[in-house]
């Protein structure tokens, strides 16, 4: 198995190139980010602050899940759902704009400690971004990640393709318009197949869920919390989450949290 070592894990304020800037089913866009230097190491599970130009309603840097760091191409991709008008600036940018860039922030993913371990990686919606890179990271270093996706419908379903690159994928959809109806967690493959870690990204609702089925499971399960964050830095305290050592912040503490560590009802 190959080892995971980071070399730098310094942030960084960039002035990055968009490559390409997808519209995908629905109300979300693939943004690809390049540079002429190579971009700096990222982890799985963290995150950026982007600023929006020329949106006169957004005052603060958008935080944005890192969905995948392609070191072949060195590009950079964002998963982005549309819902105001900086989300909405930043779906107008043409190939050749630039966008600034701070990154990487937060803690991300913790790596499995025995090799054959059995992994799931659950997200809904727009947060099945982070888990692409987690899963290309788990790949490479042997593990066979199982993904199961859920959506409120088949047009909410986005790359699939890619993410039946690094694992298995099953998914659910509330209307029963592509694979299991209901929830990620009324998913036949919970009932068939034993694992050893859970990771998720999502609604609080359905990583709340989640996080209840691993705990009655005596299953390690680490959450990617979606709070607010305005400064991604630790300095504004409005993405503050009640822990079992007190108040933290999402962005600097986080946004991946172990469910032992945090005070929710499970």
């Amino acid at each position: 198995m190959a080892d995971y070592i980071l070399i730098d894990m310094r942030k960084y304020i960039l002035d990055l190139t968009v490559s390409s800037n997808e519209r995908l089913s629905g109300n979300y866009i693939l943004m690809k980010l390049t540079s002429e230097e190579r971009l700096p190491d990222m982890l799985p599970g963290q995150f950026a602050e982007i600023r929006v130009d020329n949106s006169p309603s957004t005052f603060l840097r958008r935080p944005i899940s890192i969905h995948f760091v392609d070191r072949d191409a060195n590009e950079l991709w964002f998963l982005i759902q549309l819902v105001g008008d900086g989300t909405r600036k930043l779906a107008e940018l043409q190939k050749g704009d630039k966008l600034n860039v701070m990154l990487p922030l937060g803690n991300g993913f913790s790596m499995p400690a025995l090799a054959q371990e059995e992994l799931l990686l659950v997200g809904g919606g727009v947060g099945i971004a982070p888990l692409l890179m987690l899963g290309a990271v788990l790949r490479n270093l042997g593990y066979q990640p199982t993904f199961l996706l859920g959506a409120r419908s088949k047009k909410d379903l986005l790359q699939l393709d890619a993410f039946e690159t690094y694992g298995n994928v099953f998914v659910t959809t509330e209307d029963a318009s592509f694979g299991e109806k209901g929830f990620v967690t009324n998913h036949t493959i919970l009932q068939q197949k034993k694992f050893d870690k859970i990771y998720t990204c999502g609604p609080t609702p359905m990583m709340k869920a989640v996080a209840a089925y691993a705990a009655k499971n005596n299953i390690d399960c680490e959450v990617s919390l979606e709070n607010k964050m305005a400064c991604g830095l630790g300095a504004c305290l409005c993405c503050v989450t009640e822990t079992q050592e007190g108040h933290k912040c999402v962005c600097s503490d986080g946004p991946v949290f172990n469910i032992k560590d945090l005070k929710w009802q499970i």
